[in-house]
């Protein structure tokens, strides 16, 4: 098990790095003020307006970084700081949110995809950790039935994995629309718009350093299962 831990600390080292670098961004465009003078609520809420969305509600969350759409409820949830903050940070998180939304309201599919393995995901995620170590236990001699648990666990967490690259697209695409739109619409100056635009890639990095490790994790247990084989 050193190399799971190996991948394991290597993935948390980069995704720290990642972390604190994406807060550092926020923390720096924070201080990039709208000249427009408009917070983050109404950011997402004109761009729903120009996007001819009529369903969807913008609400405040606690938390920090704690933004999201939810298409269930259609609600742009939106945290506190981003709510009511009127800077360039805030415009960025705002306006991505508000792509998934618009993403939503045209049946991106990616998000479409996305949304369907949801449950799938969900049931994966809760369960492939557990049923891997219990292979792993099991299976040590050259139990079959213990390949098997492992097997099953890694099918499981193949899930999880499969659904942080759909993420993937799914990330990119709001930014692009976010960005697309604060430049269309006249919305940001140009250093509103770079500092928007450096914060959002940051985001993004993310999800592909999570999608990444997955795999990484993934690609390790595929290997000691075909070792255990042989």
């Amino acid at each position: 098990m050193m190399g799971y831990y190996v991948i394991a600390g290597i993935i948390f080292l980069v995704s720290s790095y990642v972390s604190n670098k994406l807060k550092s961004k926020f923390k720096h465009y924070s201080k990039v003020h709208l000249q427009n003078g408009m917070s983050g609520a109404e950011i997402a809420q004109k761009m729903l307006d120009d996007n001819g969305i009529r369903d969807v509600q913008v609400i405040s969350t606690p938390g920090m970084l704690t933004d999201h759409y939810n298409p269930r409820n259609k609600t742009v949830n939106l945290s506190q700081g981003v709510y009511n903050q009127r800077n360039a940070a805030a415009a960025a998180v705002a306006a991505h949110e508000v792509g998934h939304a618009v993403q939503h309201a045209t049946a991106y599919n990616w998000l479409t995809l996305r949304s369907k393995i949801v449950p799938a995901v969900g049931i994966a995620s809760k369960f492939s950790n557990i049923v891997i170590m219990v292979g792993l236990a099991l299976s040590v001699g050259g139990s079959v039935f213990g390949n098997l648990v492992f097997l099953i666990g890694i099918i499981l967490f193949a899930v999880t994995t499969l659904f942080t690259f759909i993420t993937l697209p799914v990330e990119y695409d709001a930014s692009n629309r976010a960005l697309a739109w604060l430049e269309d619409a006249n919305m940001v100056t140009r250093e509103e718009y770079n500092g928007a635009k450096d914060a959002l890639k940051w985001a993004a990095r993310t999800y592909l350093v999570a999608a990444l490790g997955s795999l990484a994790t993934l690609l390790y247990f595929i290997s000691m299962f075909l070792g255990r084989r042989d």
